[in-house]
């Protein structure tokens, strides 16, 4: 009986297969990486194509080095980026070659024209949309009406970037609840398009694909697909989900009050809860979970492990040389010196929105600085000042979650920042929480596609099962003296930034 699942993680460099056995162990990983285009200021563009090859070859790939026997997969799905604008005519022709994606920010005219007809506090409210409203897929729609009518009007569905794939797969067009309620005109309470906002939009619900849970088999592969793939047409295919609901079940955000940290270029924490976390001024973004019933609310920070790499790149330079000289990594060797500076760095503060504020700032404007340098500051006062800085701006957005629903007391961390033994201390003694490393680091969100393939495919009676994939490999338990030093930075942290942000706005 085949007992073995593909997983894709259709992230915004690349996609990323990996094979997985029926208890959710992975078992081998290939990435594929392809481009972004950038035409013109603002506009962020992949083309779907490029998605599909990376997903023909990473598979062939992975079948290849995994000696893996394609008639032991029963099931797929994909964790793939959000807030894609995929036209396709009714034969499912491409009707656009690059088409934008999460980032992509040009549809600024047609989200102030909406919000001519829906007041924007009401359309948060409603859909829990919580980044800047152009970056939503239905924004991009009326852009494309705008500006490519001839285009627009051939267009039969539009598809996210993943259910594109899952097209590729099956033939069919459809959707989940997670990616829908990227769209921009989703009812998070009612769990379906919302006609109101349809209408000021003045757009046909025909237009957007049917909504089926992530779990959903929609098929099986067509001949084509089997014989692109390498792969039997018996296999099915999952809706999938997402890539921030995926990932937060691969993290185990699988109960009320379970949370986790994502940390990479930009970091997040994000809490799982049967309602939805909404608040007009921190704006958290929130998305219908692929675990039913259930939603992901989170709340990010633009440049966390950016602004480390800055500090890397732009003070840390003999640092990188000794790291390379000895076949070590940096980050390494400069968290190994941050480890002689004391907790606080000597008073020295660090805000890392080099990148700009997020809806936590009072100003997008704001910019990175560090505060209170002197001529004592070591390097490694500086490099313990980044981690810090970081883990204080997460905390700001801690604290906003808290106060809008249940919290645990322990959380995991995923991505390329947990790897940091310092760091996540330093994470458990500012957030005053304990901190989770387990097995899974930067496989959270291809864990969860395979876990909801698994519940797919039967293999799995339900979602609870993903706690047994977690290993514990270190808790960090927050240290009373650290704690009460973080609490006395804390509001000086959150003080400077407002000025920071006061700062900013003299200055446009």
């Amino acid at each position: 009986m085949p007992d073995k699942i593909l997983a894709y993680d259709l992230g915004t460099g690349g996609n990323k297969a990996s094979l997985y056995d029926a208890e959710g162990h992975c078992l081998a990983s290939v990435f594929a990486a392809y481009e972004t285009e950038y035409p013109q200021a603002g506009w962020h563009e992949q083309r779907p194509a490029a998605w599909w090859d990376s997903v023909v070859k990473s598979t062939r790939q992975l079948l290849a080095s995994a000696a893996a026997d394609p008639r032991s997969i029963a099931c797929l799905a994909i964790s793939g980026h959000s807030l894609g604008c995929v036209p396709l005519a009714a034969d499912g022709r491409l009707l656009r070659q690059a088409t934008p994606i999460w980032s992509d920010k040009r549809p600024v005219a047609q989200a102030a024209c909406f919000f001519r007809r829906i007041d924007e506090a009401r359309w948060y409210r409603l859909t829990g949309n919580g980044f800047p409203p152009p970056h939503y897929t239905v924004f991009k729609i009326l852009w494309y009406r705008d500006h490519e009518p001839e285009m627009f009007r051939a267009i039969h569905k539009i598809l996210g970037t993943k259910d594109y794939i899952n097209y590729k797969l099956t033939g069919r067009m459809a959707t989940d609840y997670s990616y829908a309620s990227g769209i921009g005109v989703y009812d998070l309470l009612a769990w379906d398009y919302c006609d109101e906002l349809l209408a000021a939009a003045e757009l046909p619900r025909s237009l957007l694909p049917e909504i089926v849970p992530s779990q959903q088999i929609l098929g099986q592969l067509t001949g084509e697909a089997a014989d692109q793939l390498g792969l039997p047409q018996q296999v099915q295919v999952a809706c999938g989900g997402v890539d921030n609901s995926c990932m937060a079940l691969g993290a185990r955000n699988v109960a009320e009050g379970r949370v986790y940290a994502s940390l990479g270029s930009s970091s997040w924490i994000a809490v799982s809860s049967s309602r939805p976390l909404l608040d007009d001024a921190a704006r958290p973004y929130v998305f219908s979970h692929v675990v039913p019933a259930m939603f992901t609310s989170a709340v990010a920070i633009f440049s966390s492990g950016s602004s480390l790499k800055w500090i890397r790149d732009q003070l840390c330079a003999n640092l990188a040389s000794e790291a390379q000289a000895a076949g070590k990594d940096p980050y390494d060797v400069m968290t190994a010196l941050a480890e002689q500076s004391p907790v606080g760095a000597k008073g020295l503060l660090f805000n890392p929105s080099l990148a700009g504020g997020s809806s936590l700032d009072a100003s997008p404007n704001i910019r990175g600085a560090l505060l209170g340098l002197d001529l004592r500051h070591t390097q490694a006062d500086v490099i313990r000042a980044t981690l810090e800085g970081i883990a204080l701006n997460l905390r700001l957005v801690l604290d906003e979650l808290r106060r809008l629903g249940p919290v645990g007391n322990e959380m995991v961390v995923v991505g390329g920042g947990s790897r940091s033994k310092l760091w996540r201390q330093i994470f458990a003694d500012a957030w005053e929480i304990d901190i989770l490393k387990t097995n899974i680091g930067q496989e959270a969100g291809s864990l969860g596609a395979a876990a909801v393939a698994a519940v797919a495919a039967g293999l799995w009676d339900n979602f609870s099962r993903i706690d047994a994939v977690h290993e514990l490999q270190e808790r960090a338990v927050p240290c009373p003296e650290h704690v009460r030093i973080y609490r006395q930075l804390l509001p000086v942290f959150r003080q400077a930034a407002l000025d920071q942000s006061r700062l900013a706005e003299m200055r446009k």
